[in-house]
């Protein structure tokens, strides 16, 4: 069932990143949604095993970075490695959004988050997070479309 899950909804690909007082890091994420509009809120579902999972949890905010139909290689760097045993920034071009988070200079747009609520569902967790900051710094790209079939 759940190729044809994939297949059928309509997915962006996002890099997940997240910053503590020791560690940066970033994950590809494609189950990211608006949840809300007054306050904007945003969701990331992101499985417990994932390096990220911990240090949004230590940290109190992610940011959601969108990326740009031409950024599969880079959509795959952040998935297929883990930050657990390396710096997934070192020799990337980022800046620090005002509370921190890592953020792609090449992105297409940003939205930092603080989490206000997390939420178990199944084999992952909910973050649901209040947008403090979004911006466009690529608005004239296309966002990347999750394929189930670039992946699996």
């Amino acid at each position: 069932m759940q190729d044809i899950v994939s297949k059928q909804i309509s997915q962006g690909v996002y890099i997940i990143s997240v910053r503590t007082k020791e560690k940066i890091n970033g994950m590809t994420a494609a189950w990211v949604s608006q949840v809300s509009l007054n306050p904007l809120m945003l969701m990331v579902s992101i499985a417990p095993a994932r390096h990220t999972h911990n240090l949004i949890k230590e940290s109190g905010y992610f940011a959601v970075n969108v990326l740009g139909d031409e950024q599969e290689n880079l959509a795959s760097y952040f998935g297929f490695q883990s930050g657990r045993n390396m710096d997934k920034f070192k020799g990337k071009n980022y800046f620090d959004a005002p509370m921190g988070s890592p953020i792609l200079q090449d992105a297409i747009a940003f939205f930092e988050c603080k989490v206000v609520d997390t939420f178990k569902a199944g084999d992952h967790s909910l973050f649901i997070g209040e947008v403090l900051t979004a911006k466009i710094l690529n608005e004239d790209r296309k966002p990347l479309i999750f394929n189930w079939s670039d992946y699996f």
